[in-house]
């Protein structure tokens, strides 16, 4: 038996002229998140996004959906042709099934949307109709403020779709209709988040990892590449570039003073991110960094970081506390991850006493004693492309 999974998207709808365009990439996205499951179809009726599955591959293709940006809810239905006794012999259908689960309902709703204006039954009158049959059928108590239970019906043009319940989605915009970023991905809690964070605002996203050999070792790549393959399942991420970052960070260190090593480091990452933007096509550059989280976070620093940067710098956690950004990454699935005891580049030769308020002008004199440009170049050189499965 085949079931339709109804996906329904909300902030699409404010797109007015380009509405179209952010339907159809929500579609592609849909069909790619599903796209090696057998027997799956995507139809696109008016305002909604329909999956057909077979009963062997339904929940999983519900646990992919939820994680597709753009789709607020969806929810397993039964397609029934446009006769009001089909429609309320599903619907009992379903309140039967609600009262076979472990905690039954006590109380129900028919909620009805009826897109399909040629159909005789206006919604109000296919709710009450179909409502009167399963509390003749079941028992059940009606309660349309507050119900345990809702059994939706949606009438359109060739079928109408009856189901109990909806699973949530995250909602935002379909990954690719905001351009393309470049995400500076390190091993900790706040970088993946603030990836999955842009994602969502519709941008799609490679990320760009820079390691430190042999100060750090391969389990800290390792943990980027796992936490990639997590944000891969979002469909935020369509690669890592690994960069070779040790010789720049040794360079830096003994460059200038060592209170802004941090600084330092962090602008030559955003002189190679840059380089490496402009070979994946990238509009911009997008950090996990937190406004006073950390001493190199402040206003200060982050000013003199970004002046090295040719790309417009997103920060979607700018103003997050810890807290907020670890409750998003333990939904989001990263947190385990994250937490892993593996150290990054950022954690090396640094001072006990970094620099807060450090200003683009100190930073430029300490790199002026270096060849910065061949720097970049060879760290770009040296980088290596992995691509990522979801």
């Amino acid at each position: 038996m085949r079931s339709a999974i109804l996906c329904r998207y909300g902030e699409l709808f404010l797109k007015s002229g380009n509405r179209r365009r952010f339907e159809r990439t929500l579609a592609e996205n849909v069909a790619y998140a599903v796209r090696d499951l057998p027997g799956i179809g995507i139809d696109t009726p008016h305002g909604r996004i329909v999956a057909h599955a077979d009963a062997g591959v339904v929940d999983e293709a519900c646990v992919r959906l939820e994680r597709v940006f753009g789709l607020v809810s969806l929810s397993v239905a039964t397609r029934v042709p446009h006769d009001i006794d089909a429609i309320g012999a599903a619907a009992v259908r379903c309140a039967r099934a609600a009262l076979d689960a472990p905690a039954p309902p006590p109380s129900f709703k028919i909620e009805s949307r009826r897109s399909d204006k040629r159909f005789a039954m206006r919604s109000p009158e296919i709710s009450s109709v179909v409502g009167a049959r399963v509390v003749e059928a079941t028992g059940l108590r009606v309660d349309v403020h507050h119900p345990a239970l809702t059994i939706g019906v949606e009438v359109a043009a060739d079928t109408v779709f009856v189901y109990a319940g909806a699973r949530s989605a995250p909602g935002g915009l379909p990954v690719g209709t905001a351009g393309r970023g470049l995400l500076l991905l390190s091993g900790g809690i706040d970088s993946p988040v603030a990836g999955w964070l842009a994602a969502k605002r519709g941008l799609a996203q490679d990320a760009i990892y820079f390691h430190s050999p042999p100060f750090i070792g391969e389990r800290s790549k390792d943990k980027v590449l796992a936490l990639g393959k997590i944000l891969a399942r979002w469909q935020v991420l369509r690669s890592i570039i690994v960069v070779p970052f040790t010789e720049p960070q040794k360079q830096l260190r003994d460059a200038g003073p060592a209170e802004l090593a941090v600084v330092l480091y962090r602008r030559m990452m955003m002189r190679v991110a840059d380089a490496i933007g402009d070979r994946l096509q990238a509009d911009t550059l997008v950090t996990g960094e937190n406004l006073g989280q950390v001493a190199s976070q402040t206003i200060q620093n982050m000013t003199a970081i970004e002046a090295a940067a040719r790309r417009l710098v997103l920060r979607p956690l700018a103003t997050y506390d810890k807290v907020e950004t670890t409750a998003l990454a333990r939904r989001i699935g990263t947190y385990e991850t994250s937490i892993l005891p593996f150290e990054d580049c950022c954690s090396l030769f640094v001072p006990p006493h970094p620099a807060t308020a450090a200003r683009v002008a100190d930073a430029e004199r300490a790199e002026a004693t270096l060849d910065v440009t061949a720097l970049v170049a060879a760290a770009v050189a040296g980088s290596e492309s992995i691509p990522l499965a979801p």
